[in-house]
């Protein structure tokens, strides 16, 4: 018996936050959508996901207002975060350090993300997110994403979709890939 959706019992923003991006999948999806990729068979082939779990997790997202489906070609959508889901950022960003800190083999985090519009310079964000050049916390479109260390060609390297390809060079967030 599959697990329900909602907290109805508690009176609490983080369950209320959890109904929607709680399910496993959701935040790999989200990720993924901070990364670019807009198109349901991109996500799919990246995220090595059952087309009926992306179709769920997909609708629940816009359903929550998190993403917006948008036509691109004749009976064709790509889903783009909207403002409440570009919310997430901080969220995403600080868990993903998380997992860098607590749950990465010895290697360390495989992403850095640089505050690319930065009036300092610019520089790898620090835990928490802010730019350490100028004090700021820079939203997603004013971040550019790269692999740690770009020579490292380990088993999840080996992946070729077209997103894992494109992710191989540095990438400024919420561009179109691939």
């Amino acid at each position: 018996m599959p697990l329900g959706r909602d907290y109805d019992r508690q009176d609490c923003a983080l369950a209320r936050a959890l109904e929607v991006v709680g399910e496993r999948w959701t935040l790999l999806v989200l990720r993924d959508c901070f990364f670019g990729v807009r198109r349901f068979a991109d996500l799919r082939a990246h995220l090595d996901i059952p087309r009926a779990v992306l179709t769920d997790r997909l609708a629940t997202l816009v359903e929550a207002g998190v993403l917006e489906r948008r036509p691109y070609a004749a009976g064709r959508d790509e889903y783009v975060l909207t403002d409440t889901g570009l919310d997430l950022w901080p969220a995403l960003f600080t868990l993903a350090r998380w997992g860098d800190r607590h749950r990465v083999g010895p290697g360390g985090g495989r992403r850095r993300f640089r505050h690319a519009d930065c009036p300092a310079g610019g520089a790898d964000l620090a835990t928490g997110g802010l730019c350490p050049a100028c004090g700021t916390l820079p939203p997603p479109s004013a971040l550019e994403t790269r692999r740690l260390d770009p020579d490292t060609e380990g088993e999840r390297e080996a992946r070729d979709d077209a997103v894992s390809r494109a992710l191989r060079r540095p990438h400024r967030l919420l561009t179109p890939l691939p």
